[in-house]
């Protein structure tokens, strides 16, 4: 199966200015995704889609493919990341190359291991799913079971659709949320269904040691106390 490697890194960033090339613990924070990304074995090719051309040198040192430069208009606060991968994958069918499943390898993601993306693409394979998502355990006082939505009259509806909560958290069933970190989907999804998911949606479970998503300057933060803990710990071995 040929998969496509596709890392997203618009110049433009409210919550942290130029976050994509500002240095955590001494990298680009894009450094950390095209290093896990040129270190899977199941990645066929990787390319950088950005707007900014300081950003596109800074990826093609780190050794990242970008063979083309994205429209602003795909590259602004509003724009979706939907028509950016689609973007990606129509350009790169009009240069004469195609692939069967894209993975989506967002920067915010840093600590995402080169194991983890190979580990989504296996289950791909394995599978046939439509889609492979990396995900993490929904804290039980967020369960959709235990959780509402409030109407504008102000009556709580249970999220699960249920008639009541379930009262013991030990019944609690399982619910997951995506951390962001993968997004493997097979390209006819992405013109047939529309968006990164299709009907037959696969998980894979990441560890919480290697997952935060970088948003906001507390985001990062915590990026660099992971990354600095960890590289303590290996020192001490």
């Amino acid at each position: 199966m040929r998969v496509l490697g596709l890392i997203p890194a618009r110049g433009g960033s409210k919550g942290v200015p130029r976050k994509n090339i500002k240095l955590l613990c001494g990298k680009p924070l894009l450094g950390y995704t095209a290093k896990s990304a040129l270190d899977s074995a199941k990645l066929t090719r990787i390319i950088l889609s950005t707007d900014d051309e300081e950003i596109a040198e800074v990826g093609r040192e780190l050794g990242l493919d970008v063979p083309f430069i994205r429209p602003s208009e795909l590259a602004t606060d509003t724009a979706a990341t939907f028509p950016v991968v689609v973007h990606a994958v129509n350009e790169l069918l009009a240069q004469g190359d195609a692939f069967d499943a894209v993975c989506l390898l967002q920067p915010t993601n840093p600590l995402r291991r080169a194991a983890d993306i190979d580990a989504c693409i296996e289950i791909m394979e394995r599978t046939g799913s439509d889609s492979v998502v990396s995900v993490l355990p929904v804290p039980d006082p967020f369960n959709p079971m235990w959780t509402f939505w409030r109407k504008d009259d102000g009556r709580l509806v249970l999220s699960s659709g249920g008639s009541e909560p379930i009262a013991r958290r030990q019944d609690l069933p399982k619910a997951y949320h995506r951390d962001g970190s993968v997004y493997v989907t097979r390209t006819k999804v992405l013109f047939e269904h529309a968006n990164l998911y299709g009907e037959n949606i696969h998980s894979y479970e990441m560890d919480p040691s290697y997952a935060v998503n970088i948003d906001t300057s507390s985001d990062w933060e915590k990026a660099e106390q992971m990354i600095s803990s960890r590289s303590a710990a290996t020192s001490t071995t």
